[in-house]
This record gives C-alpha cells, sequence and structure tokens, in this order.
C-alpha cells in the first residue's frame, strides 16, 4: 500500500520509483565492481563533519523526495550530518550531486545496538531534492514480502574493498543471492542472531558488505521491471568482510512499512 503512496507523490515528476534513467551493468560479477554511473541514482553518501572536512561513513536509500533510509547504527548524537544524493565518485566534483543537511533523524524507538534488532532509520531532507535522471527514489516493496533463496540482488556502496582495506572511491555493486531464514538461522551459519525481521544475503565466502557499507541497500528487481529496496545493510561476520556462512544480515524493509509510513505522516 506504501509504495502507490510514494508513487503517488512523484506523478509529477518524469521519473518514477525504481525506475533508473541509466540502467545498471547486471553482470554476474560477485567480488564487486565499479558501477555504471548514476545507475542507482537512489543511493545516497551519509557524510558526517570531521576536523578534516566531510568524510564518508554510510550509505542509504532516497525514498521520497525528501527522505532517506538508513541504518540505526550509521546514526550518532553527537555528529553533524550530511546527505550526499546523484553521487559516483566521492572524491570528484559532479555535475548534478547535491549535498543537502537534515531537517529531521528518526531513529527506530526500539533499537537496540546489543542485540542489533530494529537496525532502521529515517533522515529527512531539510529541503526536497530534484528528482532527475541521476537523482530518483527507489521503490519499497509490499508489506511482508520475502524473497525466495538464491533470489538474486545487488549490495551497492562505498564500503571497504576488502577487509580492513580502503574505502571505495567509485561506488561499487556486487551479485549478494538471498539466503532463507531457514538457512541463515542454522548453528554454523548466524543462529539465533538474526531475527525474522532482517533478510541475510551472500555468505558464500567470495563477497559481501563491509565496512562504510552500512545503511545502504539490498537491491532488488520486481516483477515488473522496477527496482526496490529490500535491505538495509546491518551487520557481517567481524572475522572478515567475505566470511564463508556468515552473509551480510539486512534489516528487511519489508518488516518496517507500517514503521516508514507512520513516520513520514507525522513528520
Amino acid at each position: 500500500m506504501f509504495r502507490f503512496v510514494l508513487l503517488a507523490i512523484f506523478l509529477g515528476y518524469a521519473y518514477s520509483c525504481g525506475v533508473p534513467a541509466y540502467q545498471p551493468n547486471l553482470s554476474r560479477v560477485v567480488n564487486g565492481e565499479d558501477v555504471r554511473p548514476n545507475s542507482w541514482p537512489w543511493q545516497i553518501s551519509l557524510q558526517y563533519q570531521g576536523t578534516s572536512g566531510w568524510g564518508h561513513t554510510c550509505g542509504g536509500t532516497l525514498i521520497a523526495d525528501n527522505w532517506v533510509l538508513t541504518a540505526a547504527h550509521c546514526i550518532s548524537s553527537t555528529r553533524t550530518y550530511r546527505v550526499y544524493l546523484g553521487k559516483h565518485n566521492l572524491k570528484n566534483e559532479e555535475e548534478g550531486s547535491i549535498a543537502i543537511s537534515p531537517e529531521k533523524i528518526i531513529v527506530h524507538e526500539n533499537w537496540n545496538s546489543f542485540l542489533i534488532i530494529n537496525d532502521i532509520a529515517l533522515i529527512k531532507l531539510s529541503q526536497p531534492v530534484e528528482v532527475s535522471d541521476k537523482i530518483q527514489p527507489a521503490c519499497l516493496p509490499a508489506e511482508g514480502a520475502i524473497l525466495a533463496n538464491d533470489f538474486p540482488c545487488y549490495v551497492t556502496g562505498w564500503g571497504r574493498l576488502y577487509t580492513n582495506g580502503p574505502i571505495a572511491d567509485n561506488l561499487q555493486q556486487a551479485l549478494l543471492p538471498v539466503v532463507d531464514h531457514a538457512t541463515c538461522t542454522q548453528r554454523d551459519w548466524w543462529g539465533s542472531q538474526v531475527k525474522t525481521t532482517m533478510v541475510c544475503a551472500g555468505g558464500d565466502g567470495v563477497v559481501s558488505g563491509c565496512n562504510g557499507d552500512s545503511g545502504g541497500p539490498l537491491n532488488c528487481q520486481a516483477a515488473s521491471g522496477s527496482w526496490e529496496v529490500h535491505g538495509i545493510v546491518s551487520f557481517g561476520s567481524g572475522i572478515s568482510c567475505n566470511y564463508i556462512k556468515k552473509p551480510t544480515v539486512f534489516t528487511r524493509v519489508s518488516a518496517y512499512n507500517s514503521w516508514i509510513s507512520q513516520k513520514i505522516a507525522s513528520n
């Protein structure tokens, strides 16, 4: 239901949610690659102000012209943030990109950093962004939607290129197939740490999300061809960024449709 509300918001624009102007290159690369510029136009860089300027800390997803979805663990009350939209390379000045300060940041009221549950937050931008060929919203999945085991999704972000490696300059993408709940909760996988409000993807020991990808989207293509954000990068193995049987764990967006709609409606 909420997905259609979001679509209605954008009826005044030539762009609809989840349909990029520049189609992503959907190769079967599993160890990460530079994306086609602006092919994931809902991807944002969440940046904080440090002593030497602004630095990337997390990813996020534009879901309306003034709302961004990210992870609760990305937010600190002691930091000043900005949201950078329309970016491909974090170091270069790029035409069509824009940095906007938050008007309000809403962390889930039941976020628990010890259990890593309810790892979701919303950022209301201080001004609506102009939707363009480089900046577009993603669609939300239907409430309660569960993806099948091995469903092909893509993780995107500027996270570390490998364990303890450098942050990527160019936005990266990698194929990350879904791991169903029954598999992911097996004792030698994540066990009881994974809840039904989460979705796992990867775990083949080749590719996963890594530090800096947190808060970013798990992009999955619907039968209609539009892209939906089914997950928010939450946690992974502390041993390695691509440890076997330790897939990246995402907050499952379809478990929070009502929370998202309620917060947007009341703010």
